[in-house]
């Protein structure tokens, strides 16, 4: 079985420990390297691993290292690991903005499997972009993909840039789904419900309907029009979403997302 080590230990990479041990992996073969004492202790006794303070001593003997730091102190990070890398080891990169390429020439290493998740990993309800090196193996792939889908789900991506694609459907993605209850509780109010009753029918009706659409063989436009009866009030509150351009809204959101993640890439690599 594979020794795991995390390089920085903040919630996304406390996700993943946790789903790697409900999942089975024993705690003897996953170890965490973090520079606060505190989180340290936290993450010892919250999952009975193995912490270190120095990124080089939890490294060695790892078969798998998943660099879960900040993109601004990658660089720095990698750099000291170059020296003691060896080839076998596999290489997992979760930071945003930082390429394959720019990972490869400051770690002196080609085994690296880059992926963009999202924040429901914390739930283990988490959907997760992989990308992988020309270098990365069959079976260390496999390697990755039970890692990530220890938190949910993942998919394979055939080019690089597709990442700031995910980024800006899934990355982001929750964050439009907060937006939409958020206004939704704000309009169940101003037709005269409290706030507490409004966020209630908020809640649970996009927690229903993201089950329906995952446990639907039906699409999303079906399931719509399944609940658009013709002349009802779901149709003049779709017509009503559809002048205002909702569609388009949506498209040119994605894709200003899409575009700061490119941006923040090229920024990184600079």
């Amino acid at each position: 079985m594979n020794k795991i080590t995390f390089i920085g230990a903040g919630n996304m990479a406390s996700s993943l420990i946790g789903g790697l041990l409900a999942q089975g992996t024993p705690a003897a073969h996953i170890c965490a390297s973090e520079p606060s004492a505190e989180r340290r202790a936290q993450i010892a006794q919250q999952f009975n691993i193995q912490t270190f303070a120095d990124n080089q001593q939890a490294c060695a003997g790892a078969d798998i290292i998943i660099l879960a730091v900040k993109p601004q102190i990658m660089r720095q990070v990698c750099e000291s690991l170059a020296q003691q890398l060896t080839a076998q080891q596999l290489i997992i990169s979760i930071a945003a903005g930082i390429t394959t390429a720019s990972l490869a020439q400051w770690l002196q290493h080609q085994s690296i499997v880059r992926c963009m998740p999202n924040t429901p990993a914390l739930v283990q309800q988490g959907i997760s972009g992989l990308f992988a090196a020309e270098a990365v193996s069959t079976a260390q792939k496999q390697a990755a993909e039970h890692i990530l889908n220890s938190v949910g789900a993942s998919v394979w991506l055939s080019e690089e840039q597709q990442i700031d694609a995910v980024t800006a459907v899934s990355g982001s993605g929750p964050a439009y789904f907060f937006l939409l209850v958020e206004a939704m509780v704000e309009a169940g109010v101003k037709l005269g419900l409290n706030e507490h009753t409004a966020k209630q029918l908020a809640q649970q009706t996009a927690l229903g309907a993201a089950r329906m659409l995952c446990e639907s063989p039906l699409s999303a436009a079906e399931l719509r029009q399944q609940v658009t009866s013709p002349q009802g009030t779901t149709e003049a509150a779709i017509r009503r979403f559809q002048a205002a351009g909702f569609e388009s809204i949506v498209s040119l959101a994605l894709a200003a997302a899409a575009q700061r993640s490119a941006e923040l890439a090229q920024q990184f690599t600079d």
